[in-house]
């Protein structure tokens, strides 16, 4: 998912950036409204962060040569709202880029746009999606945060793809190919992520009820369910 310095053709790594921009700077009055609201969530917005840049750290190479990763983002996503992972999302991959030559500065808008902006919006859809169907908890949060990093590689098989149709095929086939570079790890990985958001979800709700509640989360579980 991270795309590498100088890998985009410049015109491409622009217009990412152009498309990125907008949404971090909605996400930046986001985050400061929130921490002036409920300044006790300080503590579990940075947590959400942490988890964020270290399962996208966390590196597995890919039969193709190529490397995975999970995404982290849609913890933050299911807890406090999509628009709040474009800075968070920006900031893990801006850290990332300088401290461990994960990414690059050009490319920081197409690798903001895929995890940081698709992925949390798709989690948080799916989220509430499933929430306004009855879906037990347990099961909304695995499917939104396996979703997310799912729609995070999908973002960028086609951001590379429409930077390199195949000469054939065009964008379609290229697209095609991308896709099936990332997936024999991509897929496990998100259902292993899947799995931990829920872990981490259910531990919170033990431990963190209060400030859940105060977020109002998760959306119509603590009606149906009782929880306080």
């Amino acid at each position: 998912m991270h795309i590498t310095e100088g890998f985009l053709p410049p015109l491409h790594a622009a217009a990412w950036t152009a498309l990125a921009l907008p949404f971090v700077v909605v996400s930046a009055r986001r985050v400061h409204r929130l921490m002036q609201d409920q300044p006790q969530i300080k503590l579990l917005l940075a947590a959400s962060g942490a988890f964020a840049f270290l399962l996208s750290a966390l590196k597995l190479p890919s039969v193709t040569g190529s490397c995975s990763h999970a995404t982290g983002t849609g913890l933050g996503a299911i807890l406090f709202g999509p628009s709040v992972m474009a800075l968070m999302g920006t900031l893990v991959l801006l850290f990332q880029t300088l401290l461990l030559a994960h990414g690059g500065i050009t490319t920081l808008g197409a690798n903001v746009f895929s995890m940081a902006i698709v992925g949390p919006w798709i989690a948080y859809a799916v989220l509430r999606g499933t929430q306004q169907l009855g879906a037990p908890l347990a099961l909304s949060v695995f499917l939104a945060a396996m979703l997310g990093d799912w729609a995070t590689y999908l973002t960028t098989a086609g951001q590379l793809a429409l930077a390199f149709p195949d000469p054939v095929s065009g964008i379609a086939g290229s697209f095609i190919k991308f896709a099936s570079v990332f997936a024999p790890t991509q897929l496990p990985l998100a259902v292993i992520e899947g799995l931990l958001t829920v872990v981490i979800v259910n531990f919170l709700r033990e431990y963190s009820g209060e400030e859940l509640q105060n977020l109002k989360f998760p959306p119509q579980a603590l009606a149906t369910e009782g929880r306080s």
